[in-house]
C-alpha cells in the first residue's frame, strides 16, 4: 500500500474530502456542523485555506484516504501568528498512520509562517486525543458544554503545539 501526501486540488479532491467528512458531521459530534458540506462548498474551503494555510490530502493506492488543513485561529490581528488545524481520515483507512503522516507534513509547512497551532477535539474522542498527543500537542483547556449535538451538550478540549518563530510584525 503506497501512501502519498500532496497538496489538495480543489477541483479533483473536493468530492472525496466531502465524502470523508460527511459521516463526522451526520453520525457523530466530532464536527459541530449540522449539515455536511457538498463538494462545491469543499472547493471553496480548499481554495481559501489551501492558499492561506495549507490543505493536504493523503492518497493511498490512488484513492484519497484523508485530508488535513490549517485555518486562521481567530480574526483579531494579534492572533495572526496562530492557526487551527484539523485532520479527517476515511473510516476504512483509520488507524493506519494516515493522520500522523498528514499532520507531520502539514505542521512542517505551517511552522514556516506560524508560531502555534491549536486543535479543538469534541469529547469523548480518544483516537483524536491520542493522535494529537503523539504529534506533540499539549492540552490547554476544555470548553464545557459548548455545543449541542445529537441530543446532548458536548465538551471541546483544546490542544496546542508550538511550531516555531512564525512571522512577526
Amino acid at each position: 500500500m503506497t501512501l502519498t501526501i500532496r497538496h489538495g486540488d480543489p477541483a479533483a479532491d473536493s468530492a472525496a474530502c466531502a465524502r470523508i467528512y460527511a459521516p463526522h458531521v451526520t453520525e457523530s459530534w466530532v464536527s459541530f456542523e449540522l449539515e455536511a458540506p457538498d463538494a462545491d462548498e469543499m472547493v471553496r474551503r480548499m481554495a481559501r485555506y489551501g492558499t492561506s494555510h495549507g490543505w493536504l490530502v493523503a492518497e493511498q493506492d490512488g484513492e484519497v484516504a484523508g485530508y488535513a488543513y490549517g485555518s486562521p485561529h481567530r480574526e483579531r490581528a494579534a492572533y495572526a501568528n496562530s492557526c487551527d488545524v484539523a485532520v479527517y481520515v476515511a473510516r476504512e483507512a483509520a488507524r493506519r498512520g494516515i493522520g500522523r503522516a498528514l499532520y507531520s507534513e502539514l505542521l512542517s509547512i505551517l511552522s514556516r509562517d506560524f508560531h502555534a497551532a491549536f486543535a479543538g477535539i469534541a469529547l469523548p474522542n480518544e483516537p483524536s486525543v491520542g493522535l494529537h498527543r503523539a504529534m506533540g500537542f499539549e492540552p490547554v483547556g476544555v470548553y464545557r458544554e459548548v455545543g449541542w449535538k445529537l441530543g446532548g451538550w458536548r465538551d471541546v478540549a483544546w490542544f496546542q503545539k508550538r511550531l516555531g518563530q512564525g512571522s512577526v510584525g
